[in-house]
Order: C-alpha cells, then structure tokens, then sequence
C-alpha cells in the first residue's frame, strides 16, 4: 500500500540447513562451471541488450538509443507495461538460444506472464523474428524505433503476448493455462519440447495447480516433454505470493508429491552458470525418460524435471523511489517509474536505469545489435523461438469417415452420442495421431463408451492405460481438458471436448480468451488455419432431472453466441443422424468454436440419413411428415431447437391434429441457430426472403428452445416483423423430478406449445377461433393432470415418449 516501507525478499534458505533427502529431489550436477567464457559474455550482452529494449519500450517515444540527456518529451503521453516479471522472462529466453544453439534442440517457449510482452518482443527482435511477419520491425534503427515507441500504444503490439507475437500458442491475459496449454502442444509432437514459463502469481491459480499433473498424460514413446519453469519473484501487483513465502524446503516437498524431480535456481551472483547447468541436467532427464519409452523399456512412473527459477522481481531495474524498495517489490510490477513524465527526480533515474545497460556497447549508430549480443542465438532460423512451425503449424485435415454408414434407419429410436461414438471409433481409427478426444471422466457417462473399443485412456499412471497410445484424455479439469486442447489445436491437430452442459460454463472464459487469439491470428494474415475446437455439449438440462438444479444450466450456449460471429457455430441436431451429419461437418472445419448440443438418452430418428444430411446443410428445414397439408398456408409455423424441444414440437402437432383438426400447422426445425439472425450478421444468416420463405411473412411463430429464450430474441432482432415471434426455453427451473416434468416446469412441454399455437392461430383462423380459448385451457388442464401424477407416482405417464405416429394417433399421449 502506498506508504508503506516494503523489505527486501526473504533470500533463500542455507542448503546446508536441509535433510541430505531433499537435497537429493534437488538432483545438483556439482560444481563444474558449464558455461565457457564466450558464452557468459554472449549470454550476458544478448541479456543486456534485452533488458534495455524492454525497458525503453515501457517509456520511451523518442531518442530510443539514448543519444542525448531524456527530456519530458521523450516520455509516452500513457505509461503502460509490466516491467517486474520482463528480467526473468530475458534470462529464460537467452538460455533457451544457448542450449538449442549447441543441442538443436526443437523448443517452444509458453509464457505464463502474458504482460511479460517487452521481454518476449525485444528478444524476438534481436532474433530477427519479427520482420519475417512484420515487415516493418527490421533489425536496424527504424525497426528498433518502431518497436520502442509504438508498443502499447494504437498501432504497435499490445501490452500482452497474443497471436500476433512469432513464435506464441497462448493469450497473455486470465492466468491459469499456459502449463496445460503446453501439454497438449507436445502431445503426438515426440521430437518436441516446449518450456513453460509459470510465474508465482499464476501459480496460485486452480487450473494451474492441477495442470501440474498433465505429464501423467504424456506417453513419452509418442510425445515430447514440457520443462516446466517455476519463475519465483516473491510478488504480484501489491502483495506477496505464496510460492515466494515458501522455502526451497516447503517447494520441494511440494513438487516432489507432483512427482516431479526439483531442481532450484537461485544464485544470483552466478545465475547464468547455475541456470545453464540446471537446463543441461533438465533435457538429460527428459531425453532419458524418452529413451527408456521408445525402446520399448518405459519407466513407470518417470519423474520429470521442474526447475524452480528465484530473481528479484524487476531485477536491473530501479532499487528505490521516494523510500520504498522498487527492485524485489511489488511496486516493480508494472511501471517502476509512474510519474516520470512529470517528475525531474524519476527522469533521472530513467537515465540512470537506461544508461546502466550502455545501449552504445549494445547497438551501432544504425540501431543494428552488434555481433556480441547476436552470438547466442540460434544459426539455423527454423530453430528460432519465433520462427518454430509448430507455432504456426500447418493444419493436419484428419480422414473424415463417410458417416452415413453409421446412420440409423429413420422411425427407429437411438441415442445420438451412442451413434457418434460408434462414429468416432471409426475416425480414431483413421487418425491415429492428429486427433484426441479431451473429457472430464464422462465419456462412459456421455455414452461415447465406443471409442474403447479401439482405443483406451492415455493415464500414464495407470497400469492398465500407460504406454498403451490411449487417444483419450480424462481428467476430471475442465480447465486442463480446454488448456491441452489449445496447444494441441494451435500446434496443427484436431480435438473434441465432450462433457455435462452444465459444466462446460466452467471454461467459458477460457473459451472467450482462445476466440479472441483465432480471431487477431486471422487478421494477421500470417498464421495457418487451425483446426476448429470442437465442443459436444450432451448430459443436457433436459435429462438431467435425476441430477439435479446444479446440473441444469444451458448458459454455454450463450458464450459460444457472444464470439465474434465468423467464429462462432452453434448447432442442434434434431436426431442421431443429423448429429453424424454435423459431427462429420465439425471434424472438417477450420477455425471455429463448434458447439454441438445433443441427447445421449434414445430419441426419435425423425430424418433419414439422405434427408438428414440436406437438412444439416440447409441449417433448417419445413418438417412436412408433421405439418398439416405439408406446411403449406399455415396459420401457425412451430419451430423445435434442440433434441427434447423438438420432440415436445412434433408432439405437440400430434395433439392439435386431434383437438384441433382446423387449425393449419407447419412445423419447421432448425438445427444451426446461427441462420436465426438478421443477413448479414453472420455468414450462415438467412435473406430476409427466405427467412419468410421458411417462416411465413406474417403467420406467428412459436418457438421452442433449448438454451435461454433471450439468446434467440438476440439473434433474431432486427428481423423486419419478428414481433409475431413468441419463445419459450430454459426458465432456470428444475430439481430431482421425472424428465417430462422438466419440460412442464420450464413450459416447453407439448401442452404449452400447442396451447400458444391454438391461441396464435385462432386471429388467422375463424374456425379455429370461437373454441381457441377452450381448446387451450384443456391442454394445459392436461398438463396439470400430468404434473399431479408425476408426483403422485414418481413417475411420467406411459408411452409420454413414444413417437407420435401422425394420422393414426397411436403412441401420442392425449389424456
């Protein structure tokens, strides 16, 4: 707080003063210095040169070689950047050019402190791996000067790493997902190596405390290896954290219940030969775990390394201002120096802080590095961290299966995740190492249990699942499932996300931040499509009934309706066919966020699979088999969005042939929602024209939704007349109840739809009109009666599910 004197970090415990076991986890390599003469040197003026760079990009908007004494006008208008984790990150970076120079190592680098950007892009410059995407950022003084004055301002790169960093698979930003995020990169990549910056404040967060446990996934006979780095600097934004409280003792004892084999850095009077040794020791326990697994000799249980790196946050930088500690506090976390704009005494130690890197040994007069500060980084630039292909990998398209051998003959009952796992069964098959299924331990639960048949989990800690080429992931994290999903997308492949509805609104902001790398990676130009992330939303509120409240919650839907709409997909599928249709279809795509909503318990099969496939591609069809005279002339169009919804539709049109044979139903069923909205809101929206064509001009619409009525009234605003439109859907109703009383309490049940649909086309039809009032209080007299014998006997009515046979009326519910 401001005022308040803030000490120094607490230095680290004497090893001495630990038991001879846990210096054992620590696995020292002795006291041989690593790093030859020319290497120190390099490494330290590639380090130098980053730090200033980084720095000036923080305050600087002119004189960016220090050419003459900083003045006020040299200083940006708005200070924005984090300094106090950027030294860290510069150290990280320059040893990481060390080591793949003399390995040729294949590495990527995963940034857990997003703001760390300075640090990242003034290291991607002096590697020259910016002008390669960004012409502008050339290695000389006008590329330099670009760099400096434009960052974090309009039209230069933002304060965060984002996708249009070189080199970066994950959005600075919400913390908690760089580890799992790094997993999923290596997954199916076995040559790789991505080392995964986690700083101590994103350390504190839940997904990162079980992603830690994501190398129980990593088979390494078929995948690379993450080096986690625990970066240590004792501070967030104006308080301790808790790594930093923690001694070397207390992290040990920690890391090594992860399982993991700890290795602590943290002399700073020779970090770059005890970071050089502790990277060198890393890759040989990787490569010997690797080793082990592909000769066909795993090691059970392998104890990967972690290295937990400590610095003093904002290192190099100013050590105090006004009284108070500014190098190893907080106060180094964004601007050091917050009133220098303004204030002779910060401006002079902006001079002093700038000079103390001696930018003129650094760079010549045309702002080109000189050749000591370039001898560290890799010779081969297809080994730079910024020009990896696997950050920008080419799309790997899977074999799509020809699904409709998988199609269920239409009048039959099925479960559509029951079909679709029989389905992917056959494209795990074809796939067998560009595609995963990512699950919180529910695929039996899902009934997607057939993927088994040919493949099992990938739980390396599990005898009967280790070394086995499991394509499964099943970790009871939603977050870690959507983590290892981005880096394995972002890296080329192709995954599913299946899981309960309700709790995939776990990671809904962890969808909002991948969108929002997809989208600024299109706009760049540069960046390859990805495959799209595919999410299976099943478990639905629908048939959740015997779960619960907590599991019945539709508002993922509304997430994925938010993105941008060249993103966003959103579909229902009606049946199991027109699932396979739509699954086949997602597998496909590029780009997206794919939301497909389905039942896993036997529905009606309504559409064969030719008529399903048409019907998938339209996004909406006109239902003639249960419309009055095929649709045509309709006084009232019904419109089912969503499996049970749908049926309660089909129902209900069952029942008003027989109450109400005058009244002239058509019933329509759309299947992606995103045709809903006004032309041109998004790619899939229909005309206005046949929006009318496929909803009348004038007759009322009665819709029955699956998610939360105010996302369709979203959609659809700005459609001339839509006022004639009345929806119903999910009312934030429900309990431990029978699954047709779900439908009552939340008023999409067949009784409600055909009660609006009498009162609706009574003012279009006169013979409809003088018994539209008696006809609906029956109906809905009707669902009282059913309510009254739900909870009577426990139990819905017989034959409330069975398909409605129009015509004869057998199967169809009426008293």
């Amino acid at each position: 707080m401001p005022g308040q004197r803030i000490s120094q970090p607490n230095p680290p415990p004497d090893p001495s003063h630990l038991p001879d076991s846990v210096l054992e986890c620590c696995a020292q390599t002795g006291t041989k210095p690593v790093l030859s003469n020319d290497e120190l040197a390099s490494l330290r003026k590639f380090k130098q040169a980053a730090n200033y760079i980084t720095a000036a990009m923080i305050f600087l908007k002119d004189n960016v070689l220090l050419e003459k004494k900083l003045t006020f006008d040299d200083i940006k208008p708005r200070l924005l950047g984090h300094w106090g984790t950027c030294p860290g990150l510069v150290l990280v970076y320059a040893h990481l050019n060390r080591i793949i120079k003399k390995t040729n190592l294949d590495a990527l680098i995963v940034v857990g402190p997003g703001h760390g950007a300075p640090a990242i892009l003034s290291c991607l410059w002096l590697e020259d791996s910016l002008a390669p995407f960004w012409q502008s950022y050339t290695r000389d003084r006008a590329g330099l000067t670009k760099l400096i004055t434009k960052f974090s301002t309009p039209g230069g790169f933002p304060s965060h790493i984002n996708a249009e960093t070189p080199g970066a698979i994950h959005e600075g930003g919400e913390l908690g997902y760089a580890l799992s995020v790094a997993f999923g990169a290596v997954m199916d990549n076995p040559h790789l190596v991505v080392t995964c910056i986690v700083g101590d404040g994103e350390a504190e967060t839940g997904p990162t405390a079980t992603a830690w446990h994501g190398f129980k996934y990593i088979d390494p006979a078929e995948s690379g290896a993450v080096l986690p780095i625990v970066h240590i600097n004792g501070f967030k934004i104006s308080e301790r954290t808790i790594y930093g409280c923690m001694d070397d003792k207390e992290l040990i004892a920690l890391f090594s219940g992860y399982g993991y084999q700890v290795r602590i850095v943290d002399d700073l009077t020779n970090i770059d030969q005890d970071l050089a040794g502790a990277m060198e020791w890393a890759l040989t326990k990787i490569s010997d775990i690797q080793r082990a697994a592909r000769s066909g000799n795993p090691i059970v249980k392998p104890r990967w390394p972690v290295l937990i790196l400590r610095t003093p946050k904002g290192w190099t930088g100013p050590k105090q201002l006004h009284g108070e500690f500014i190098e190893g506090s907080f106060h180094s976390h964004q601007v050091p120096l917050p009133e220098v704009k303004t204030s002779e005494e910060e401006l002079k130690l902006l001079q002093a802080w700038l000079s103390s890197y001696q930018p003129h040994e650094l760079f010549t007069v045309g702002g080109v590095p000189k050749d000591d500060v370039l001898k560290v980084i890799p010779d081969d630039q297809e080994k730079k961290l910024g020009m990896k292909k696997e950050a920008n990998a080419v799309f790997q398209p899977l074999t799509v299966p020809d699904w409709v051998p998988f199609g269920i003959q239409s009048g039959h009952e099925a479960s559509c995740m029951k079909t679709i796992g029989n389905y992917l069964r056959e494209v795990i098959k074809e796939n067998p190492s560009s595609f995963r299924i990512f699950s919180p331990d529910e695929l039996v639960s899902n009934k997607l249990d057939a993927v088994f048949d040919i493949s099992g989990r990938n739980f390396q800690w599990d005898v009967a699942s280790r070394a086995q080429g499991g394509r499964i992931i099943e970790i009871l994290s939603e977050h870690t499932c959507q983590g290892m999903i981005q880096g394995y997308t972002l890296t080329g492949r192709t995954a599913l996300f299946p899981s309960y509805e309700a709790f995939l609104g776990i990671v809904h902001t962890m969808m909002v931040q991948y969108s929002k790398f997809t989208k600024m990676a299109f706009e760049t130009g540069w960046r390859h499509d990805v495959g799209s992330v595919n999410y299976l939303e099943t478990s639905t509120w629908t048939r959740q009934e015997h779960n619960g409240f907590s599991h019945q919650n539709p508002s993922f839907i509304g997430a994925v309706l938010n993105l941008k709409p060249k993103l966003a997909r959103v579909y229902f599928p009606p049946d199991a066919n027109c699932f396979l249709s739509t699954l086949a279809h997602c597998l496909r795509a590029k780009n997206y966020i794919n939301l497909m909503v389905g039942s896993k318990q036997p529905t009606s099969v309504w559409l064969s699979p030719e008529e399903a496939d048409r019907h998938c591609v339209a996004g909406a069809s006109v239902w003639k088999f249960a419309s009055v005279d095929e649709g045509v002339n309709p006084d009232v169009v019904l419109v089912g969005i969503g499996t049970e919804v749908t049926f309660e539709v089909i129902a209900a049109a069952a029942l008003l042939r027989k109450f109400v044979p005058a009244l002239r139903v058509r019933v329509v069923n759309v299947t992606d929602l995103m045709i809903l909205g006004p032309h041109g809101s998004h790619p899939h929206a229909l005309s206005d024209g046949d929006f009318d064509k496929l909803f009348t001009k004038d007759r009322p619409i009665i819709v029955n939704y699956h998610g939360y009525p105010i996302e369709v009234k979203g959609l659809v605003f700005g459609r001339p007349g839509i006022d004639r439109m009345s929806i119903e859907g999910y009312r934030e109703e429900g309990t431990t109840t029978s699954p047709f009383d779900m439908l009552l309490c939340n008023h999409v049940s067949r009784y409600h739809v055909a009660a609006a649909a009498v009162r609706a086309g009574a003012l279009f039809n006169a013979a409809v009109s003088t018994e539209a009032h008696l006809n609906a209080s029956y109906l809905m007299h009707l669902a009282q009666k059913d309510k009254e014998y739900i909870y009577r006997e426990g139990q819905d009515p017989d034959g409330t599910f069975a398909t409605p046979v129009f015509g004869d009326y057998e199967g169809v519910k009426l008293v």
